[in-house]
């Protein structure tokens, strides 16, 4: 069939086959171009079709010369409607890969579940052994317990209601959101699905199968993001959950110090994804966010930072802040970036929006994400879906 993007809200409900395929390929190329590093060899990622999972399973097959296993929960085509972008996603991956004499297997299924980690502790013992690196980077709306109770994430505030600027991106037009405040049932079910339980989860059952190798790095990902944000992300409902990840980590090289485990968080910074379009004020400051770094030449995307994490940042001694957190968003921090973005945001409207934030480079990424928007790719041919 000819695929069109169909957007509802944040959502694109259609993904491209051949523009997905697109995508990984720039993607790979620019790890190829930013060269290599000595590091992990077998390395399992947990959340690994789209965003920073997919870039991370990227860098570390073309960057360090990688074998990997991947997890996630994608849909399959029907026949009538399109698969999901991170199936289509998985699919170029592995085919690039091998092609490139890389080992590539994916596993598509619900990373929380008991039966997820048994099949794939099977495959690393059967084609690894164990492995060196795990990346955990699940970044799931929701998550079925192992009493089998399903809870839920929510984006809200801690405390009172938070109100500022934000852009509806359908018509550009700024205007105020108020974002509610989180109920201690929705700050606890958000920590239970984007804390750092499962992350455990993983390392003990990959442990107590003895799949991991000794001295092994595992690592998750975070944003704290500017003040203007805090409220709603760092200090919000999410925050909370962050928090626990932080800990978690903490307790996870305490824990497994028998083995010589590292566990890291890495504290990325503001792109387009899934989740960050549909977090009210947060569209705003990336949009502006991403003029301002594009003039100061620190612009990156999901691939550039996760190159730059694994083949700079964690090539040979890990570099890390005061508080053991590797600090992937050094560049969206600088002070003269958010003094510049602090003005701005002041005296954005409707009427300067245009010319202060790079709104064209949003829908641009947002549009990729589903394999849209690539000027190689003809998108009025019949394609299988």
């Amino acid at each position: 069939m000819v695929v069109e993007p169909k957007v509802k809200g944040f959502i694109c409900t259609t993904a491209h086959p051949k523009g997905c395929e697109e995508s990984v390929r720039r993607q790979i190329a620019c790890t190829k171009k930013f060269g290599t590093a000595e590091g992990p060899k077998k390395v399992l990622v947990i959340g690994s079709s789209t965003g920073y999972g997919l870039a991370s399973r990227i860098a570390v097959t073309y960057g360090y010369g990688a074998d990997t296993i991947g997890v996630a929960l994608e849909r399959e085509s029907n026949g009538k409607r399109t698969a999901t972008a991170g199936w289509y996603n998985t699919k170029a991956f592995e085919k690039f890969a091998e092609e490139d004499g890389h080992y590539a297997k994916s596993f598509n299924g619900d990373g929380f579940s008991s039966e997820m980690k048994e099949q794939v502790i099977e495959c690393i013992k059967e084609d690894f052994g164990q492995v060196d690196m795990i990346i955990y980077s699940m970044a799931a709306p929701r998550r079925t317990m192992p009493d089998g109770v399903t809870v839920s994430s929510v984006l809200k505030t801690v405390g009172k209601p938070f109100t500022n600027k934000t852009i509806d991106l359908r018509t550009n037009e700024i205007k105020e959101v108020t974002v509610p405040e989180a109920t201690e049932e929705e700050i606890r079910d958000t920590v239970r699905v984007m804390g750092g339980d499962d992350w455990r989860g993983w390392i003990t059952a990959l442990n107590d199968a003895g799949v991991i190798r000794r001295g092994a790095v595992t690592l998750a990902y975070s944003y704290i993001g500017p003040v203007v944000t805090h409220p709603i992300y760092k200090d919000g409902s999410i925050g909370q959950a962050k928090k626990d990840l932080y800990e978690t980590a903490a307790d996870l090289t305490s824990e497994f110090s028998g083995i010589g485990l590292r566990a890291y968080i890495s504290v990325n910074k503001a792109v387009v994804t899934q989740s960050s379009a549909a977090i009210p004020i947060v569209p705003l400051y990336i949009s502006l966010l991403y003029r301002v770094m594009k003039d100061a030449g620190l612009h990156e995307g999901c691939i550039e930072q996760m190159n730059r994490l694994f083949l700079d940042k964690m090539a040979g001694d890990v570099e890390t802040d005061e508080a053991g957190r590797i600090r992937m968003d050094d560049y969206e921090m600088r002070e003269d970036v958010q003094k510049k973005i602090a003005g701005v945001w002041e005296g954005v409207s409707t009427e300067s929006v245009q010319e202060l934030a790079d709104i064209q480079e949003f829908w641009d990424e947002f549009y990729h994400m589903f394999g849209f928007r690539y000027d190689n790719v003809d998108y009025t041919e019949d394609v299988e879906i």
